[in-house]
């Protein structure tokens, strides 16, 4: 009796350790999971889905190429397999990834295999770095498209990448104050993302290819 009354308490005092590290893990690895796109500009990318609901925080960097911590030079030179990336940060019992992953396509153009709309080259391509469900939702998602498109759709569905932020001054740029030279002219940063997204045809081409599905092309 006593053996088994000890038995007992070694496996409550193991179940009370347990409770006790799952309290202690960040409500962040808890309660939110991450998706990694690429979609062009990555200042379009990651200020697209901040806008959505359950999307608690976008990233702009890089993911997919063999250079450690590279630069924003170095990637749009070419040469370090990088695409210009954003991880996504996402609370699932909000949004889906599935859900997300749908939105992405809508938000891009997937035909195109040599960079989207005016920015050209390989860290400009479209991607998506998953694995295990979220591949499988991504893979779903990709022939969806294909199907609502009636065309072929080239972007790639990669394995998990180790994702670089890129440096702050690439952070929440649609929304900096900060003023900059462009050809433009001296704009702040919000006005100057503006500029560049009109220009460069960005939701021009969605709305061509989406329509009223393209979720953030205004």
């Amino acid at each position: 009796m006593t053996k088994l009354s000890n038995l007992k308490a070694i496996a409550l005092a193991g179940l009370i350790a347990v409770g006790l590290m799952v309290q202690a893990t960040p409500s962040k690895a808890a309660g939110t999971e991450i998706l990694t796109v690429a979609g062009g500009c990555f200042w379009c990318v990651e200020a697209d889905f901040e806008k959505v609901k359950g999307v608690k925080e976008a990233v702009s960097g890089f993911a997919g190429g063999k250079t450690a911590n590279p630069t924003y030079k170095q990637v749009t030179a070419g040469g370090t397999g990088h695409y210009e990336a954003v991880q996504i940060t996402f609370d699932p019992a909000v949004v889906s990834a599935s859900t997300l992953l749908d939105v992405f396509f809508r938000s891009v153009d997937p035909t195109d295999a040599g960079g989207q709309f005016c920015d050209r080259g390989p860290s400009y391509r479209t991607a998506i770095f998953a694995t295990g469900a979220q591949k499988a939702a991504a893979e779903k998602a990709k022939a969806k498209a294909q199907a609502d498109l009636g065309k072929a759709v080239v972007t790639p569905i990669l394995g998990a990448s180790k994702f670089y932020p890129a440096d702050a001054y690439h952070q929440d740029y649609a929304k900096g104050s900060k003023i900059v030279l462009t050809r433009f002219g001296p704009k702040s940063q919000a006005k100057a993302y503006k500029a560049y997204r009109n220009a460069c045809g960005r939701d021009q081409r969605v709305k061509e290819l989406w329509g009223s599905a393209a979720t953030f092309a205004s």
